[in-house]
């Protein structure tokens, strides 16, 4: 009873907050924001202490310890400022969206979509991922998100009200895989965003940081079905708090007629290129989870 009294009192204290940064200035709460990240950084050892690790692994013999804790620190300060961008939605609509979100390779999805099999919309927990669904519903892309339930049903109701203020709509991943292939069905964008270890979900092997790391198959699989094309789109944060939102080409598929392999190579081809995206913005990625925690052996077949 207690715990579920503290979840939430914690919930209506973050509800106080986001409203007090929603009535500020959106410039005058990122810079709060990015001293709130910075404070995290110093109070939450345990995320920290995660943090540095991952990225020890990562970059361990190419940067210095100094550059390693500077990463760590900015993560949070990253992700404190997404958090405010968050609670501020109600603020951004079609008219002002160029002014947060730019663009890049837009075509592509567009000559994806003209194709009338939707798009396998792949993207990372990087940058502020939740603008990205905003921009491209802002710019007249329609789609649908898969996510997860958070643990505290009032947050998952808060952010998916958020999220629905510009029509992202969501799957949760235990909903049926027809959910999701009916999306690519009446061509639109399915999101997925499949960077981590999730090991209640299939998954193979893969090299990330040149270590194995245990990787979700579901976009393939979903790309593969539904002859839709994989497309990797990341949002990257400027020095200005403007976003940058790149889309990637489709990925090219191989097909040797060895199911198996391929579902590892082709899983292999997106995930190298967000691992490219975080090795040039290392600070945007949520290093605080532990991406190499399954081991082989570890998953039943």
């Amino acid at each position: 009873m207690k715990f579920k009294f503290r979840r939430y009192y914690l919930y209506y204290l973050a509800r106080c907050l986001a409203f007090i940064f929603y009535i500020i200035p959106l410039k005058l709460g990122l810079y709060i924001a990015k001293a709130v990240g910075c404070i995290a950084f110093l109070v939450l050892t345990r995320y920290r202490n995660l943090t540095i690790e991952n990225l020890r692994i990562a970059f361990g013999g190419v940067k210095s310890e100094k550059e390693i804790r500077d990463i760590a620190r900015k993560v949070f300060e990253n992700l404190a400022k997404n958090a405010v961008e968050l609670v501020n939605f109600p603020k951004i609509n079609e008219k002002n969206i160029r002014k947060f979100v730019t663009i890049k390779n837009g075509e592509i999805l567009r000559n994806a979509l003209a194709k009338g099999k939707g798009a396998v919309m792949m993207t990372a927990h990087f940058g502020n991922w939740e603008m990205l669904g905003a921009g491209f519903r802002l710019e007249g892309y329609p789609g649908t998100t898969i996510g997860r339930k958070i643990y505290f049903y009032k947050y998952d109701q808060y952010l998916n009200y958020l999220r629905k203020i510009h029509d992202v709509n969501v799957i949760y991943r235990d909903d049926s895989p027809r959910k999701m292939l009916r999306v690519l069905k009446e061509n639109r964008m399915l999101g997925i965003v499949a960077d981590q270890d999730v090991d209640s979900v299939e998954g193979v092997f893969v090299d990330f940081f040149g270590k194995s790391a245990y990787t979700p198959i579901g976009p393939v699989v979903l790309a593969t079905a539904s002859g839709a094309p994989l497309i990797i789109a990341l949002i990257i944060r400027g020095e200005d708090d403007h976003h940058t939102l790149v889309v990637e080409k489709p990925i090219e598929f191989v097909n040797t007629g060895d199911k198996e392999k391929d579902l590892v190579e082709n899983t292999q081809r997106w995930s190298s290129v967000i691992e490219s995206y975080i090795r040039r913005y290392p600070e945007q990625w949520v290093w605080m989870h532990r991406r190499w925690k399954t081991k082989a052996g570890q998953i039943e077949k």
